[in-house]
């Protein structure tokens, strides 16, 4: 795998991801939704003339009771009045509901896409510490959560609203008097909503993070499989299994209770309007303060508005999970740091300079100690050590995945986290013996490195890390993947160097690049990257000390320190650290 450098993140404690705030969420809703204003004032518009339609008909059938009493020579004449609202307000209501659903296929789309975005740019050290699961629950649970709000919760309520609006707006132009009852159960949902809406923020978002922490953990379980199995602790992913479902058990059971109270009482309190509008609204006529035909439109009315409403109380629920969900997805946005445009930053010759540069992923133990190096643009530096020596975490700091605890690591003089992402991974590329091949076409895997790369530079790549043998027999255009052509480690690998030399970095750090090719298609590998990558800054981590000689510098660590630094034969002459690994190595390959 290819991992360009990007900014590290100073606090190591941090769990999960960051959740925006109900502000930040309300205003990016707000912003998402007016960004497409025809749209939103077309469907806005055809569910207001379905909501008009509807409100002929409980007029004439007031007007029918009313008149009954003096006979009923208008009746056919009403009655196909109210079958042609009926057909209109239907049609009506088809073109909105296509209209709204179109629409909110728009805003998704828009928001998938900056999600997207925004997970790209999240820095490789932020994505490491808040581990697999919180990401994969957020991309899954949280984006479809979000895609039911939006497909429906969000047009719904904008439709009951408006119809509960104009409905209302109807029962006043009959007679204020009748509006009076309708009055009746605003208090009582207005405290049910109110101590639900408070509560359910945090319960849902209690819930999506503990639904996280489950994936975490099954996630680790089932990539780690073959150590659970071999070190016997299974028992032990097993109690984390339970323990992480039973809080996911206690943060769901939770959000349950919250609509257990709430929707009961709110069942019960949309139905008092229509109790209290008949028996208010009867009142009236007998005393003459309103007619028949208005107190029978108004119960009417008043009875249209029960769906709405219900509709209203039963999305509320759908908006807070959809809400929350939000939150989670605009929190990436938090994590990723300054996006700064790089396009007029002028590049330097690529001097790359740690200074003083300690770390530790545990307080008290330092993996890293003062560590002082300068690599000369165009050099190739090879680190070694024996196994814990921290190269592998001098190669990250220096590639910018995680920033300094103490010191600082600068590029042409300016400190390595505060260029901007962009100019930061097009600086420095770290390749680790670690790769992922992704579905699709060879040439789509390739383009990863350099969109724009023309057939011609990716037949180049595939040569120069010697892979064109197997890539030319499969083509470019063959699929990769499950389905398709499966490539094994050692291809795998290659392919994540051809993209690298397609991306052409700066400085380029290999962390035991080559260690899943044979030694001695290694050794032709390098060399081959060496002719390709001539001019650019290369550091070798290495085990295979072969890769240590072909340097034009070796650097060798113990205990987080550079204890020697010079060419092969200097260290050689020297009689210390180096010569007795290098005689370690070559007793081995004699044996």
């Amino acid at each position: 795998m290819t991992t360009m450098s990007s900014v590290g993140v100073t606090s190591a404690s941090s769990v999960t991801l960051p959740v925006a705030s109900v502000r930040e969420v309300r205003s990016y809703a707000s912003r998402l939704t007016l960004h497409y204003p025809v749209e939103l004032a077309g469907a806005l518009a055809l569910h207001a003339l379905a909501a008009a339609c509807g409100l002929l008909a409980p007029r004439l059938l007031g007007d029918l009771v009313e008149q009954s009493g003096r006979g009923v020579d208008h009746a056919a004449r009403t009655g196909l009045l109210i079958c042609l609202s009926v057909a209109l307000q239907a049609g009506l209501l088809q073109f909105a509901v296509f209209a709204s659903a179109r629409l909110g296929e728009k805003v998704l789309a828009e928001l998938r896409e900056e999600f997207v975005d925004r997970v790209l740019a999240l820095p490789l050290a932020t994505v490491e510490r808040a581990g697999a699961g919180d990401l994969v629950s957020r991309t899954t649970r949280d984006v479809d959560a979000l895609s039911q709000a939006v497909r429906q919760a969000v047009p719904n309520t904008l439709i009951s609203a408006g119809t509960i609006v104009l409905t209302l707006g109807a029962v006043v132009l009959l007679g204020p008097l009748l509006a009076l009852p309708c009055l009746v159960a605003v208090p009582v949902l207005w405290s049910a909503t109110r101590w639900y809406l408070r509560r359910a923020r945090a319960g849902y978002l209690a819930a999506n993070a503990s639904y996280a922490q489950l994936t975490e953990g099954l996630t680790e379980t089932v990539e780690g499989a073959r150590t659970v199995e071999a070190l016997r602790i299974a028992h032990r992913r097993d109690e984390r299994a339970r323990q992480d479902i039973a809080r996911s058990y206690a943060a769901e059971r939770h959000t349950l209770w919250l609509r257990t109270v709430f929707l009961p009482i709110s069942d019960t309190a949309y139905v008092l309007p229509v109790v209290a509008t008949l028996v208010i609204g009867g009142l009236y006529y007998l005393h003459g303060m309103a007619s028949l035909a208005a107190v029978t439109a108004a119960v009417l009315y008043v009875q249209q508005t029960i769906e709405p409403v219900d509709a209203m109380i039963a999305q509320l629920d759908t908006l807070q999970v959809g809400g929350a969900s939000l939150a989670r997805l605009l929190g990436v946005a938090e994590a990723t740091g300054s996006q700064e445009d790089p396009t007029d930053r002028q590049s330097g010759p690529g001097l790359l300079r740690a200074v003083g540069v300690g770390y530790e992923y545990r307080a008290g133990q330092p993996a890293l100690c003062g560590v002082d190096l300068e690599v000369r643009p165009g050099e190739r530096l090879a680190i070694v050590g024996a196994s814990g020596a921290g190269k592998s975490t001098l190669g990250r700091l220096l590639a910018g995945i995680h920033p300094p605890h103490s010191g600082e690591v600068l590029v042409d003089g300016t400190v390595l986290a505060e260029l901007p992402l962009d100019e930061r991974r097009r600086q420095v590329a770290l390749v680790t013996q670690e790769h992922h091949v992704f579905h699709g076409t060879l040439r789509d895997n390739l383009a990863l490195g350099r969109a724009a790369a023309d057939e011609q530079r990716m037949v180049a790549a595939l040569r120069a890390v010697e892979a064109w043998e197997w890539a030319g027999e499969v083509g470019l255009d063959a699929r990769l993947g499950a389905g398709g052509v499966e490539l094994s480690p050692a291809q795998s690998q290659q392919l994540a160097l051809a993209r690298l030399v397609l991306a052409d970095p700066r400085v380029l750090i290999l962390d035991e690049a080559t260690s899943l090719v044979d030694p001695r298609a290694a050794r032709r590998l390098e060399r081959s990257l060496a002719a390709v990558l001539a001019g650019r800054t290369v550091i070798a981590i290495a085990h295979r000390l072969h890769t240590a000689r072909d340097a034009d510098r070796v650097a060798v660590m113990e205990a987080g320190r550079i204890v020697e630094l010079g060419s092969h034969d200097e260290l050689l002459a020297l009689g210390g650290v180096y010569a007795g690994l290098w005689a370690v190595g070559a007793a081995a390959e004699e044996g």
